[in-house]
């Protein structure tokens, strides 16, 4: 007897419909017709079964708190770090955890089962870092969940950040960041990201910054980034966000940086919504589109994967935590317009995050597999940006966490 039989499901780019069945939280068999039964039958329906999406970026600890003490009234990053400061000398870890559950619960509804968040450690207390991580152990057996430890004030700006990382290493975070653009000097800057790579070099921790998020060729830190990613041998256990300054170097800058990047073998990911929200505000005619070069970076080999990034907070009033809104904006914002280039912005949702992430070989619809997957009412990957649905099934460890009804909607014209 089976655990779970999913009948008259269809894989990506095939027109015959299967069965999937599930033992012991793997995929055992995917074949048409499968003789036997279940303790629990799905009837499928035609839908397409995809595996789960996979948030890059996301911030939990702000997640909820847009309007709380105040508006960002100028939609920019400096007013959002402001506000931010203002909001964190009231964190308690109760409120951290409910906020950033339902968040988490979002996230789920809309086939997200791989979530990795950056998480101030600014605060003495480090209250924002020690409840996510109690969250992380909380809701393991459904949800992976990563830490990112991020100095939101900025490694040489704020000194008493360095033990704070040091600190947030032996209570278990995931990996480590920074914010080098928001240092003092192009010195510290450098300086910042070269104290985080020895500290996770050491740690065997991975390191994710949040990079060049700047309207300005003058931010250079995406090549250092990778030179170090190279020297100390963590490739792509490395991640840049943001990259926004990619889209205002010259041709020939771009193109060096690019193959930097590419020998590196880091990642990059990209946060369409977000920045396409806050970037530009002060560029004279014509602005900036606020994205990186997600076309030409990927055109270089190089792994780029789509983020949420924040959801009603200081930075961004908006957000559902829907992985197929970001991927719709990031369509646009990056001209990725042919039938090719649509079904490589779902991977960057799916694959290429799960790559970001390191989950690589357990990831995916297959006999041996994990069995983490989603059904969608659609076949073709254009409707799926076009409508943006929510799965029909969630599947997580061979359990159904999340249903959504079919959306019905009667006419009368």
């Amino acid at each position: 007897m089976f655990d779970l039989l999913v009948r008259n499901v269809c894989l990506q780019h095939q027109q015959m419909s299967v069965d999937v069945a599930v033992m012991n939280g793997l995929i055992v068999k995917m074949e048409s017709n499968i003789t036997g039964v279940a303790k629990q039958e799905i009837d499928g329906q035609g839908d397409l079964i995809l595996p789960p999406f996979v948030e890059t970026h996301t911030h939990l600890d702000t997640s909820l708190t847009a309007g709380d003490p105040e508006w960002n009234v100028s939609g920019t990053l400096h007013e959002g770090i402001r506000i931010w400061q203002r909001r964190k000398q009231m964190l308690t870890k109760e409120d951290v955890i409910h906020r950033a559950k339902q968040v988490l619960q979002q996230y789920v509804s809309h086939g997200v089962l791989y979530v990795r968040t950056h998480v101030d450690i600014s605060d003495p207390a480090l209250t924002a870092l020690r409840a996510l991580i109690e969250l992380r152990e909380q809701v393991a057996s459904d949800v992976t969940l990563q830490v990112i430890a991020f100095p939101q004030d900025g490694v040489w700006n704020c000194p008493d950040n360095r033990e704070r990382l040091k600190e947030a290493m032996h209570l278990g975070a995931d990996g480590i960041g920074a914010i080098p653009h928001q240092e003092n000097s192009r010195e510290e800057g450098i300086a910042s990201l070269e104290y985080i790579f020895d500290l996770a070099l050491r740690h065997k921790r991975m390191v994710h910054v949040l990079c060049d998020e700047a309207d300005s060729a003058d931010s250079r830190y995406l090549e250092v980034m990778a030179q170090l990613a190279e020297q100390t041998g963590l490739r792509s256990r490395v991640t840049a966000s943001h990259v926004i300054a990619t889209s205002y170097y010259s041709d020939d800058y771009f193109a060096h940086v690019a193959n930097v990047v590419q020998r590196s073998g880091m990642n990059i990911v990209v946060c369409p919504l977000v920045n396409s929200f806050m970037q530009g505000r002060l560029d004279p005619y014509p602005k900036g589109r606020g994205i990186a070069r997600v076309k030409e970076l990927s055109q270089f080999g190089i792994n780029v994967a789509i983020a949420h990034d924040d959801i009603a907070s200081p930075f961004y009033p908006l957000g559902s935590a829907n992985m197929l809104q970001a991927a719709f904006m990031g369509i646009h914002l990056a001209h990725l317009t042919s039938m090719e280039e649509m079904e490589d912005a779902l991977k960057t949702v799916t694959v290429c995050g799960a790559k970001v992430l390191q989950l690589e070989q357990n990831y995916g619809v297959g006999v041996g597999h994990p069995a983490h997957f989603v059904l969608f009412p659609f076949h073709q990957v254009t409707d799926l940006l076009r409508y943006q649905p929510k799965p029909t099934y969630v599947v997580s460890h061979g359990r159904v966490i999340a249903e959504t009804n079919r959306p019905y909607t009667k006419i009368y014209i």
